[in-house]
């Protein structure tokens, strides 16, 4: 039972959806045929639709913002509600029934990431400046960490910063960054200690994207789009008062956003690679060619879907823990593998339903689409830590399996 405190605040929530957005159709009944049916889980717009998209998520957050529901976690001082977790969940599963623009493009990064690691390390007036705006959606925030010499091992950061004076001048490459393009600001990590262990030679800023120096370069991925981009930084002169944490301690930093990385990738059913997920959608993709009596097909997608409901019981599991006051444990680190490993055995077994039919545009509805999807699960078993890493963490810390052998390199890694 929900107290009531809970239900005043969704009966709220739903006052102000319906003062603003229509209900949004229902996402698990399939018309065969009818509807959009790309499978996309990275964009693939064109400019111009592109911009108009983030507008759109601009807009959406603005409105939230002036009714209370931007940030609903978020200290009163910067604009939040100061409220629970378990109502910023709540807020989620009420929005999710309104027909409401998608703002990932804001949130996931920027909202969930970053606003709560500036938040922890920023000084006040940096906290001032941002905050607000980020929420407001008049800010987009990116994540400068990943370097082509450093993607998983992210303590291996090359990306320099010197110190001159009041400010610091930074000089590096980093890669893989998502709405690079769409940023006003970025957090980055940096190496001001060569000679001082990895993890401790370490130093994290904020980077205003406009500042000289700062050249983003777009990545074609093979999906079509371009999310993810280089960012080359040149001489790009930063006050010290837009540094995160101490020097040498930006691993700290680091941790923070991870630890908020981890809660932001493992939600599934939402969007259009929701019906990845759906029973009713891939039941009816199996009528629609003729795969139906096929046993062996039938059965993974028994396998799929059991895993899928294992994934939805420990979500709830992880609820249950956040509405009781508990922190979860290791349920969102899991939850975020299922998420990677449903959509690619998704996308797999749809491969094997179609056949050619996945290569080939033949014209015919809700069969080539699912290319969006096939091209994209490399990705979602990397994006927010890669697998095998996450994997070693649990098996670990949390389970308590021996440790992999130590090479003398991981040792310096780990040092």
């Amino acid at each position: 039972m929900e107290s009531d405190d809970m239900q005043d605040f969704a009966a709220e929530a739903r006052r102000f959806l319906d003062a603003h957005v229509a209900k949004a159709p229902d996402r698990t009944a399939v018309a065969w045929g009818e509807g959009d049916d790309s499978m996309a889980y990275f964009s693939s717009l064109p400019p111009d639709e592109e911009r108009e998209f983030v507008q759109r998520a601009r807009e959406w957050q603005r409105i939230r913002h002036e009714n209370g529901f931007g940030w609903i976690t978020g200290p009163v001082q910067y604009g939040g509600r100061g409220l629970t977790p378990v109502h910023d969940l709540l807020y989620d599963a009420v929005e999710s029934e309104y027909d409401v623009a998608d703002t990932g493009v804001l949130g996931v990064i920027g909202l969930g990431m970053i606003g709560p690691t500036i938040l922890a390390h920023a000084q006040p007036h940096i906290k001032d400046r941002w905050l607000p705006a980020m929420y407001r959606g008049d800010a987009i925030a990116c994540q400068l960490f990943s370097e082509p010499g450093a993607g998983s091992d992210l303590a291996s950061v090359a990306t320099r910063a010197v110190r001159e004076g009041e400010d610091w001048v930074l000089n590096g490459q980093k890669v893989w960054t998502s709405v690079a393009q769409h940023s006003q600001i970025g957090l980055a990590l940096t190496r001001t200690n060569p000679d001082a262990p990895k993890h401790r030679g370490i130093t994290a800023f904020l980077i205003p994207m406009d500042t000289p120096g700062v050249e983003v370069r777009p990545l074609r991925q093979m999906t079509g789009g371009a999310d993810f981009n280089e960012v080359f930084l040149t001489d790009v002169r930063i006050p010290d008062d837009h540094r995160l944490g101490e020097v040498d301690g930006g691993w700290t930093v680091a941790l923070t956003t991870l630890m908020n990385e981890r809660a932001t990738v493992g939600s599934e059913g939402v969007g259009p690679v929701g019906a990845a997920l759906s029973p009713r959608h891939l039941s009816a993709l199996m009528r629609a060619t003729w795969t139906w009596d096929d046993r062996a097909l039938r059965a993974r997608l028994g396998e799929l879907l059991v895993d899928v409901m294992a994934t939805e019981h420990l979500n709830a599991r992880a609820l249950r823990k956040l509405r009781a006051g508990v922190a979860p444990g290791p349920e969102m680190s899991v939850s975020k593998l299922m998420y990677g490993q449903n959509l690619t055995q998704a996308a797999h077994f749809v491969s094997d339903v179609l056949g050619p039919r996945i290569i080939a545009d033949t014209g015919q509805w809700g069969t080539y689409a699912w290319t969006e999807l096939l091209l994209a699960t490399p990705a979602l078993r990397i994006l927010g830590g890669t697998e095998e890493i996450m994997k070693n963490i649990l098996a670990e810390r949390v389970l308590g399996l021996p440790k992999e052998p130590v090479t003398a390199a991981a040792k310096e890694v780990r040092s």
